[in-house]
């Protein structure tokens, strides 16, 4: 087992949720429980998987809980990136997001590394 509280990535996580939070509010309000939703199921998805994953017994599952943790950050990724095309947020307003989902992305490839 883990301590998921001290992983540097989970803490980022968790700022990313918060940025999440804050630009899912910019969208309509039409989007509640659509993308809004969506955005913000994927983005607590991330913290929670490597937490969950720090609570089991073996590097085997927390690998499998990182592999979970990775796809929700993609899957976010993919989410601002239509939130952008369909002009509901402009680039700047997902400039931080975007680039801490990416450090996310690789302190998980790095700890996956890591557990191998």
């Amino acid at each position: 087992m883990h301590n998921f509280k001290d992983l540097i990535v989970w803490k980022k996580a968790r700022i990313l949720v918060t940025e999440i939070y804050k630009i899912s509010n910019l969208l309509p309000d039409a989007e509640k429980f659509g993308l809004k939703s969506q955005m913000q199921r994927a983005a607590v998805s991330i913290p929670a998987n490597i937490a969950e994953g720090c609570g089991r017994k073996t590097n085997t599952e927390l690998s499998r809980f990182l592999d979970i943790s990775n796809g929700s950050s993609f899957e976010l990724e993919t989410l601002l990136t239509l939130c952008i095309d369909l002009k509901f947020v402009q680039d700047k307003d997902c400039d931080i997001a975007l680039n801490l989902n990416g450090e996310v992305q690789r302190m998980i490839h790095s700890l996956k590394q890591k557990l191998n």
